[in-house]
């Protein structure tokens, strides 16, 4: 065994001292200690959800991986989910336990995106989300005011939720639901708040889905519903830097940068404790008047897709 390799729980750990991407001067052994120093706090937020990750090999772009590949140890536990838009049965990884956590670092996963659902109950989302998507350039700043926004149609709402950053530019809004929320009453529920925050403040705010309407404002995204997956608290993002998703209290959301929390800088703030969990109110029901608004409101996707074919339509017919 080379210098560079060593073994963790039974899991062998290869070439831990080569770069882990271009992006950035981290090395896989930075991103192997990390994942293993925040794992009792990364895990509870992962466990019992299918798993998708985002890999990084040496001179080649990074890719979404959602089917295990066959050569997965078959200590790895699975669940095996149909897939409707490619009509076939994937077999999404469980990442329970420390050993698996440690198998997806040597295998260069930086980014874990779980879904929103365990696999207890994959029709039942355990958590709203409302995603904010700053214009591109420097646009944090922004997405902390549409936040600010969501809170409030939130709390008009009689609901509360936690914030962290999306650990690249934008602020994930969570709201932890009671388990008779149905994903379309979830969904429902996500796309009235989006229109209320954006009604607060339609300057700042937006729910355009197609991204030359949004005239340089925060995309409230209200599509992280149903099968959807999100950056996990505490996952690191393949960004240059090496930024984590963060959770901040509603009180210090103004003061912070993405900047400030990274695979180096994490584990130290953290120290003992997940202030996600912390700061994560109890599940909430779901207020009828909520999913009846929600419901009277098209699903972004069908009315981008819908608005696209008719712009086409028009441009083939002037030309």
């Amino acid at each position: 065994m080379s210098e560079a390799d060593e073994t963790r729980d039974g899991v062998a750990l290869t070439n831990l001292d080569q770069p882990l991407s271009d992006r950035d001067d981290a090395t896989k052994r930075d991103l192997v200690d990390y994942l293993d120093a925040v794992g009792d706090r990364i895990l509870p937020h992962l466990r019992g959800r299918p798993l998708s990750v985002i890999r990084v090999r040496p001179g080649q772009p990074p890719f979404m991986q959602k089917n295990l590949p066959r050569y997965t140890p078959d200590w790895v536990r699975r669940a095996p989910v149909w897939a409707e838009a490619s009509h076939r049965e994937i077999s999404y990884a469980l990442c329970d336990d420390r050993r698996t956590l440690l198998w997806f670092a040597n295998q260069r996963a930086v980014e874990y995106h779980p879904t929103l659902a365990t696999v207890a109950d994959l029709h039942r989302p355990t958590h709203l989300i409302l995603d904010l998507d700053p214009p591109d350039g420097d646009g944090f700043r922004a997405a902390v005011a549409a936040a600010l926004l969501v809170r409030q149609a939130l709390a008009d709402a009689g609901l509360a939720g936690a914030v962290k950053t999306s650990g690249a530019k934008g602020v994930h809004v969570f709201v932890p639901v009671t388990a008779e929320a149905t994903a379309e009453e979830l969904a429902a529920a996500t796309r009235a708040l989006a229109v209320r925050a954006e009604r607060l403040d339609p300057v700042v705010a937006t729910t355009a889905y197609i991204k030359e309407d949004r005239g340089g404002r925060v995309f409230v995204d209200a599509t992280r519903a149903g099968g959807a997956t999100v950056a996990a608290v505490y996952s690191p993002r393949l960004r240059p830097g090496m930024p984590v998703s963060f959770p901040v209290d509603w009180a210090d959301l103004t003061e912070v940068t993405p900047a400030d929390f990274t695979i180096r800088t994490a584990p130290s703030l953290l120290a003992d404790g997940d202030p996600w969990a912390a700061l994560m109110p109890a599940p909430q029901p779901l207020p009828a008047d909520l999913v009846a608004e929600g419901r009277t409101i098209p699903v972004a996707r069908v009315q981008a897709m819908h608005e696209g074919k008719r712009r086409a339509r028009a441009r083939r017919e002037a030309g």
